[in-house]
């Protein structure tokens, strides 16, 4: 049975880098893509740092590799997300690790981070990361290019760093910009982790 490939990320929005990740482990095993999503009483927090929800990324991915691919919703964290910290240590973080491979058919698999202190971490809950480095498109420059444009109404360059049909969801999504162009980021980071404030405690 084949090795499938499974691929964490954040997806916010989806860039050109995001593609060739996908494509390039698509070439040897079938692939399950994970945009992460933070939850709070049923619902979805957004933050300046996090403006598109899941179903939006979900749609970036698919308009891109259509079935070809699986987008899946188990890399989800549940408020309080204090809960999952430290990592290893917390019941919950495993039952994430264990969430996340669940729907998995292939009886083995290997995970993708182009980030070095994510890859460790992959490798510590067994989910065996390939050895990558980190493309060039960063998804953070993408969205500070989307937020200037909501903001200024001057078309600036992030549509050469998306593949075309990903732009076109964006756009289709734009007031997911609007809502965030002018706000502060509500997120923190913990333990290299970027975690919406709202819903880490309570």
């Amino acid at each position: 049975m084949a090795t499938a490939a499974l691929y964490l990320a954040h997806l916010n929005p989806m860039t050109k880098a995001h593609e060739s990740i996908i494509s390039m482990l698509k070439r040897d095993h079938p692939v399950y893509v994970f945009p992460v999503r933070f939850l709070k009483d049923g619902s979805e927090v957004s933050t300046k740092s996090f403006p598109f929800s899941y179903e939006q990324r979900k749609e970036m991915v698919e308009s891109v590799f259509g079935d070809s691919v699986k987008v899946l919703p188990d890399y989800t964290f549940h408020a309080p997300y204090a809960k999952y910290m430290p990592p290893l240590l917390s019941s919950k973080s495993w039952k994430l690790r264990n969430q996340i491979v669940s729907h998995v058919k292939e009886g083995s698999f290997v995970s993708y981070t182009g980030d070095k202190a994510e890859r460790l971490m992959l490798r510590m809950y067994r989910l065996k990361p390939l050895k990558a480095g980190r493309l060039e498109i960063s998804a953070t420059s993408v969205k500070d290019m989307l937020y200037r444009e909501a903001l200024e109404g001057r078309r600036e360059g992030w549509r050469e760093m998306v593949p075309g049909p990903a732009a076109k969801v964006i756009e289709k999504h734009w007031g997911s910009v609007e809502r965030f162009a002018n706000a502060e980021d509500g997120t923190t980071r913990v333990m290299g982790m970027k975690f919406p404030k709202e819903g880490y405690h309570c």
